[in-house]
């Protein structure tokens, strides 16, 4: 059966201090409420949120031998870039209520991207989804350019990566993708404009379809043809790490099975939710959405990416 998804991107350990009144100041020890370690990475939880749903999915990613064997017991098929010898990624979250920071070590994620051309070149799917900030841009928007062109759609989300926005070839790779996934802060950021503006503009001219991600005010879809919103479902939330991630899983399953625009959305807002119930990014993943984001087939209008 034809591979649907092929997420690529970076992979990390996660340890999760959750239910901290503050984070610590210079020399300080502050305790944890709670505390997980799980996978996570953006390739990793929107691999598991789609293939949880259904989805035939793989991933391209540097991995230890603990994250490829979870991912493998989640119906994730795995290509595995990193060597024996190389230390994996980590990264320790420190949660409190309405905020978190983050601490991260990049192990064998430094070299990834000269690692991911090569084997991607390998894989065939209907669907490629990045999950990393391109260091050259240029040259990834013309891998997403010849998967466009073999008739593989693309999306990204690169996370929250500041200088993204001045590296040359950035504009030619948003053209490239057929969605653009972003958080309601970095849909500025990548804008060059103020958090405070609105950047709708300027993603209607810069990407073919742009979801912006609004947390528990559900998400946004932006094309030139349309602007469309659909509400979060309310839900008593324990640790949102991993909910974007997991909202793109949610989307991407949707549209692969030919969903109308609103029920993209609702699904990844689903699926988005779901994942804030339990700490990290795939423990309370859902399995199936019914009665939790409409009917998701064939009596609803396909969505293709509108191309230019």
């Amino acid at each position: 059966m034809r591979l649907e998804l092929l997420t690529v991107g970076d992979a990390f350990h996660d340890l999760i201090f959750m239910g901290l009144s503050r984070l610590p100041r210079a020399g300080e020890e502050v305790h944890a409420a709670d505390f997980a370690a799980t996978i996570g990475g953006g390739a990793v939880i929107t691999a598991v949120a789609a293939a949880r749903l259904g989805v035939r999915t793989r991933i391209v990613s540097a991995l230890s031998t603990d994250a490829a064997r979870t991912l493998r017991g989640e119906a994730v098929s795995v290509v595995n870039v990193r060597r024996s010898s190389e230390p994996h990624a980590i990264t320790a979250a420190l949660s409190m209520r309405h905020d978190r920071s983050f601490v991260t070590f990049a192990g064998v994620n430094a070299q990834l991207q000269t690692r991911l051309p090569a084997a991607l070149a390998r894989q065939r799917a209907r669907h490629v989804h990045f999950a990393f900030a391109p260091v050259d841009c240029a040259r990834w928007a013309r891998i997403s350019e010849r998967l466009r062109a073999g008739g593989t759609t693309t999306s990204w989300d690169f996370g929250w990566a500041p200088p993204l926005r001045g590296r040359a070839g950035f504009a030619r790779l948003l053209r490239s993708a057929d969605f653009i996934f972003v958080n309601e802060l970095e849909a500025p950021l990548y804008a060059g404009l103020p958090p405070r503006r609105s950047p709708a503009d300027f993603w209607r001219r810069a990407a073919t379809n742009t979801i912006v991600k609004l947390g528990r005010r559900g998400s946004r879809w932006i094309s030139r043809e349309l602007d469309l919103r659909a509400a979060a479902p309310r839900v008593r939330f324990v640790d949102t790490t991993g909910a974007g991630d997991a909202f793109n899983g949610g989307f991407l399953y949707a549209w692969l099975r030919g969903a109308a625009v609103r029920d993209c959305l609702s699904a990844g807002n689903a699926v988005g939710a779901q994942s804030t119930l339990a700490a990290g990014g795939i423990a309370s993943l859902p399995v199936s959405l019914a009665g939790r984001a409409g009917q998701v087939g064939r009596n609803n209008r396909p969505i293709r990416p509108t191309k230019r």
